[in-house]
C-alpha cells in the first residue's frame, strides 16, 4: 500500500479546524490546559522562576546597639605562687620523722620534719656543763680579786700581784661568755632538728623520705617545696604602647583584672598590683602582675589563663555582634538590612572587640539591622527573610 503526503504550499488556504477529527481536537485542547496549569502554583500565582524574581535568602539579623562598654586589654597570663619556699636541712643527721603528707595545706609554724636530735642534745648538755664549771671559777676569781685589792691598799701586795689576779678574773669572765655562746649555739642547732613551715602554703612532693641521712644546706637535695596559694599572682605582658594608659588609669585608682579559662569561663577576680620597671627589649612588652585572693584555690601555680585588664569604660559606644563583621579587599564591612528587606554592603571602621561584640567607630547608626549569619549567599540588593539572631535576643534579655 502506498502513502501520499500532501505538502501545503504557502499560496494554499489554511487547513480548517473543523475538518479535524473531534478526538484529535479535544486532545490538543487538554494538552494546552495542562501546560497552562503547570505555569503557576496551586494558589494561582505565577511561578517564581517563570516570573524572573529570585527567592528571599534566609538570614539571621541583629540590631545595632548603643551602650557603655569597658575599655580592656587582653593577654595570656601565667599563674605564679605568691611565695615559694624550698625547705632544706640546716644540720646534718638522720631524718627521724615526717609530720605531713604530700599536698597538705600547712600553717606558718607547723612542724614538717624532725632530724634525730640526740647528738645535739648531748652537745647542749656538754656546753651547759662547761658554762657551769667556768661560772664557779669566775666567782672564785672575783672573790680573790677583792681580797688582793684590800691587801694592795694596805701595802701587803705588790702592784704586779694585784694586776695578775685581775687578769685571771677577766680571762675567766671571757671564758664564761664563750661558754654562754656555745650553749646558745647548741640550742640553735638543736632547734634546727625540728623544721617548721615558714609560710602558709601547700606542700609538694616529698623529696627525701624518713630514715635518710640529710646534709646541712644541701642545694641538690631539698626536703620539700611549699607554695603559698592564697593570695596568688598572675603575671602577663602587654605591648609597651599601652604603658601610658595603664599608668594613667592606675594612678586614678585600682584596676580590676579577670582571669578566664581558655573557653572564656570566668575563674577569679583580682586587681593590678605590679608594673615592671623596664620594658623587655627583646619583645617590646612590659610585664604586669595581678593579685588574686584565691580563697577557693581556683588558680594554680604554673597554670595558663586568659587575662582581661579593664582600664575604664566608654559610654554610648555603637556595637554589633562580631560575627556580623566581614573582611573584604577594601577593608571591613557589614550587610545592612533596609526597610524593603533588601541588603546593602556598608564599609565600617571598627575599634576593638569586647567579648562577642565589636565596637564600631563609623559606618553604623543605632537601631539599624545587620546580618549576622548567611552572608555567603548575599550580594548587594539581594532580598532577605529575617530571623532574629540568638545573640541579639540574649543581649535584649540580659542588657549590660
Amino acid at each position: 500500500m502506498k502513502v501520499f503526503v500532501n505538502v501545503a504550499r504557502p499560496s494554499q488556504r489554511p487547513f480548517p479546524l473543523s475538518a479535524l477529527p473531534r478526538g484529535l481536537l479535544w486532545g490538543s485542547l487538554t494538552a494546552l490546559t495542562l501546560l497552562w496549569a503547570c505555569s503557576g502554583d496551586a494558589s494561582g500565582k505565577p511561578n517564581v522562576r517563570e516570573s524572573g524574581m529570585k527567592p528571599a535568602v534566609p538570614v539571621a539579623v541583629s540590631t545595632v546597639a548603643q551602650k557603655t562598654v569597658p575599655v580592656q586589654l587582653r593577654a595570656i597570663g601565667n599563674v605564679q605562687a605568691y611565695s615559694t619556699v624550698t625547705v632544706k636541712a640546716q644540720v646534718e643527721g638522720e631524718l627521724h620523722r615526717v609530720h605531713f603528707t604530700e599536698g597538705q595545706d600547712m600553717k606558718k609554724g607547723d612542724l614538717l620534719f624532725t632530724i634525730d636530735p640526740r647528738p645535739f642534745e648531748a652537745r647542749l648538755k656538754q656546753a651547759e656543763a662547761n658554762l657551769a664549771k667556768d661560772l664557779v671559777q669566775v666567782e672564785n676569781a672575783r672573790k680573790e680579786e677583792r681580797r688582793y685589792a684590800e691587801l694592795f691598799e694596805q701595802g701587803y701586795a705588790t702592784q704586779q700581784q694585784y694586776d695578775q689576779i685581775r687578769t685571771n678574773t677577766a680571762t675567766l669572765e671571757a671564758t664564761v661568755h664563750a661558754d654562754q655562746a656555745a650553749v646558745d649555739n647548741a640550742k640553735l642547732q638543736l632547734a634546727y632538728c625540728f623544721l617548721r613551715s615558714p609560710i602558709d602554703g601547700r606542700t609538694g612532693n616529698l623529696l627525701v623520705h624518713q630514715g635518710n641521712l640529710v646534709k646541712a644546706n644541701d642545694n641538690d637535695n631539698p626536703l620539700v617545696v611549699i607554695n603559698q596559694l592564697s593570695p596568688i599572682y598572675v603575671a602577663f605582658s602587654v605591648p609597651e604602647q599601652h604603658l601610658p594608659e595603664i599608668q594613667k588609669y592606675m594612678a586614678a585608682g585600682k584596676l580590676p583584672v579577670e582571669a578566664l579559662l581558655p573557653n572564656e569561663e570566668p575563674l577569679a577576680q583580682g586587681e593590678l598590683t605590679f608594673v615592671d620597671n623596664a620594658v623587655n627589649l627583646a619583645t617590646g612588652t612590659i610585664q604586669l602582675k595581678a593579685t588574686f585572693s584565691n580563697r577557693d584555690k581556683a588558680l594554680w601555680p604554673g597554670q595558663f589563663v586568659n587575662v582581661v585588664l579593664t582600664l575604664t569604660t566608654q559610654p554610648n559606644a555603637v556595637v554589633v555582634p562580631s560575627q556580623a563583621v566581614q573582611t573584604g579587599q577594601t577593608g571591613q564591612y557589614v550587610f545592612v538590612v533596609k526597610p524593603d528587606l533588601t541588603v546593602e554592603s556598608r564599609p565600617i571602621v571598627s575599634d576593638r572587640v569586647v567579648s562577642a561584640e565589636t565596637v564600631v567607630k563609623a559606618g553604623l547608626t543605632p537601631g539599624e539591622k545587620v546580618v549576622t549569619d548567611g552572608q555567603l549567599r548575599l550580594v548587594p540588593g539581594a532580598r532577605v527573610a529575617e530571623r532574629v539572631a540568638a545573640e541579639a535576643s540574649a543581649r535584649k534579655e540580659n542588657p549590660q
